[in-house]
C-alpha cells in the first residue's frame, strides 16, 4: 500500500479542523475526502470506500459513537481513528470497545495523527498475514513456541504474563483497553487490579527501566499499548 494510493475520509463538523487535516495529510501523501456530519460521511463511504476514516466523536446530527457502531454493525472493516477531547476518557474507551482502531485527543498535531494512521494501516496488514515471530527492538516473541527473549536472553514468564504479552503483540502499536485485555486473558468478570499487577510484573522482566517503560506503555485511563514491530 503506497502513501499516494491511500484514501482517508475526515469526518468533523469544524471547518478549521478539516482544513488542517486536509492540508497536513495531503502533504504526507494521502488523498483526503471530507464530511461535516454523519449523513455526509455515510454517503461518502457508499460512494467511494476509503482506506481509513478519521472520525470526530462530536458530530451535529448523530454522535460519532453511534456512527462508529453502525458502521461496525454493518461490517465496515476499514481502520477508524477517532478524535476526542482530552478529558473524555470514558468516550475513548467506549469508542475503542466499539471497534475504533486508535485515537488522538484534541488539541493534536498532524504529525501525531499521521503516526496513528500509519500504525492503524499496518495493524490491519499484520492481521491479514500474522507472523510467527514478533520483534520490536530487543524484545522478541515466538508466538508458536511461546519463547520470549530480551536482547537475546530467554525470559521466563508465567502463563498469565505470557498471555497478556501475546495479546498485546497480536495488536502491537494499537491501544488495548483494560476491559479488552481482561476479557481475553481472564474473562469478562475479572478485576482490573489483576491486570495492573501482571503488567507491573511483566515490566519487571522485559523493561530495562520498569518505571520508564519502553515496550509496554500506559494509555492513562484507557489501557496499554505494546510498541509496534520493527
Amino acid at each position: 500500500m503506497t502513501g499516494s494510493a491511500v484514501k482517508i475520509l475526515v469526518v468533523d463538523d469544524e471547518p478549521p479542523i478539516r482544513k488542517l487535516l486536509r492540508v497536513g495529510l495531503t502533504a504526507q501523501g494521502y488523498e483526503v475526502q471530507e464530511a461535516a456530519n454523519a449523513a455526509g460521511a455515510r454517503q461518502s463511504v457508499a460512494d467511494s470506500l476509503p482506506d481509513l476514516i478519521v472520525l470526530d466523536l462530536g458530530l451535529p446530527d448523530i454522535s460519532g459513537h453511534d456512527l462508529l457502531q453502525a458502521w461496525r454493525d454493518e461490517g465496515l472493516s476499514v481502520p477508524i481513528v477517532i478524535l476526542s477531547s482530552r478529558t473524555d476518557e470514558a468516550g475513548i474507551v467506549t469508542a475503542l470497545e466499539s471497534g475504533a482502531d486508535d485515537y488522538v485527543t484534541k488539541p493534536f498535531g498532524v504529525n501525531e495523527l499521521g503516526a496513528r494512521i500509519r500504525v492503524a494501516l499496518r495493524h490491519r496488514l499484520q492481521q491479514q498475514g500474522e507472523k510467527a515471530i514478533f520483534q520490536t527492538g530487543g524484545l522478541s516473541i515466538d508466538l508458536v513456541k511461546r519463547i520470549v527473549k530480551v536482547d537475546g536472553q530467554d525470559i521466563k514468564l508465567s502463563p498469565k504474563e505470557y498471555d497478556i504479552l501475546r495479546v498485546l503483540a497480536q495488536h502491537a502499536g494499537k491501544v488495548l483497553t483494560h476491559q479488552y485485555l481482561l476479557k481475553q486473558v481472564w474473562g469478562p468478570a475479572a478485576d482490573v487490579q489483576y491486570l495492573r499487577v501482571y503488567i507491573r510484573q511483566l515490566r519487571q522482566k522485559v523493561e530495562q527501566i520498569p518505571d520508564q517503560p519502553h515496550y509496554i506503555t500506559t494509555e492513562t485511563g484507557v489501557g496499554y499499548r505494546l510498541r509496534e514491530p520493527d
